[in-house]
């Protein structure tokens, strides 16, 4: 389970980390978060649970500086309708389709990464598979280059086995 990090908002919008005693941007606790740990955040005065506002504020900041965040058609659905709609929606289908999201990106990565090592194992097994060894050595034969079978470098035809040119 990850890390929980427990931190005090105090009046004049500062937030504090009680652990390692020092105060904490809101930069600070998104930096937290994508390393894995939870943060819990309670008002210093009145002891509530401020948590969901502070991450809530760590995603519009985000979204200001790359100026984008949802659509504004979505927002005047979502002010429109109300904390209701939005309620429901968020704890019901946003949270699993994220998860599900982050599964199926895991799963499709991985099997990338196989198909990845499958494809660098390719060439081996079917040189290996093939009669003769080499599936390219008729056009080696064709552009007059023989394939030694110990030797990956073309020799030309007629050269002696040093290299050193041809026999006359």
């Amino acid at each position: 389970m990850a890390d929980k990090i427990r931190l005090k908002k105090y009046a004049n919008r500062r937030l504090y980390d009680t652990e390692r005693s020092v105060y904490v941007t809101l930069e600070d606790i998104a930096s937290l978060i994508r390393q894995g740990s939870e943060v819990v955040v309670t008002d210093a005065q009145t002891n509530e649970d401020v948590t969901a506002f502070i991450l809530t504020q760590i995603v519009l900041e985000e979204a200001r500086k790359k100026n984008v965040l949802l659509p504004a058609p979505l927002l005047h659905l979502m002010i429109r309708h109300g904390d209701r709609l939005l309620g429901e929606f968020f704890d019901k289908y946003l949270e699993q389709s994220l998860k599900n999201f982050l599964h199926y990106k895991s799963m499709a990565d991985a099997q990338f990464a196989e198909w990845l090592k499958m494809g660098a194992d390719f060439s081996e097994k079917t040189t290996d598979s093939m009669p003769g060894g080499n599936p390219l050595k008729s056009f080696f034969d064709l552009l007059g280059i023989v394939q030694p079978a110990n030797d990956s470098s073309p020799v030309d035809k007629g050269s002696d086995k040093s290299g050193k040119g041809r026999k006359t």
